[in-house]
């Protein structure tokens, strides 16, 4: 019975790794790929389409990275309109970059920017967070955008910029 139980965690921590190591979140026709440190969780908020945590040394909470669909053509808004909304939910003008990547012959616009974050839900009350960034990506789909949105802490950001910026294109990438 030992030996049997032995084999069957064995068996479990073994597809564990091999599913994290395949992690995929679908969005409006899209597979993004999921490594480490992220791992998709229900999705409870209003308009998302997935949500990603990420675990960082240092915070109590893990920061989510929340796609965002709204399908038909021009749905939720073009991509400056965005990208003036996002630097809007800052108290003051941020610190801010915008760029667009090639990710296997798309175009994925990415902004950054660091300020005093307004945070809180869509419709609700904001609370104000000193030397927080914001990084956000509208990747394109067929018919309209998935806006992806990550905010948090700046260090914290910075630890995980890089892996957001290759989980934002890995649609596209082979």
């Amino acid at each position: 019975m030992k030996h049997l139980l032995t084999t069957l965690l064995a068996a479990f921590a073994l597809s564990t790794a091999v599913h994290a190591q395949d992690a995929k979140l679908e969005v409006a026709g899209l597979t993004f790929k999921i490594e480490a440190p992220w791992a998709s969780v229900e999705s409870t908020g209003m308009f998302r389409a997935g949500t990603l945590n990420a675990k960082v040394e240092g915070l109590e909470k893990p920061l989510e990275a929340i796609f965002y669909h709204f399908p038909g053509p021009g749905g939720g808004g073009g991509v400056q309109a965005n990208v003036d909304r996002w630097l809007g939910q800052f108290a003051t003008k941020p610190e801010s970059k915008t760029e667009e990547i090639d990710a296997g012959g798309k175009k994925i616009t990415l902004v950054t920017a660091t300020g005093t974050y307004n945070d809180g839900p869509p419709m609700g009350a904001k609370t104000p967070r000193d030397n927080y960034t914001l990084i956000a990506a509208i990747v394109p789909t067929e018919d309209s955008n998935i806006f992806i949105k990550l905010a948090g802490p700046k260090d914290a950001i910075a630890k995980l910029a890089e892996g957001f910026k290759k989980m934002a294109g890995s649609p596209f990438v082979k």
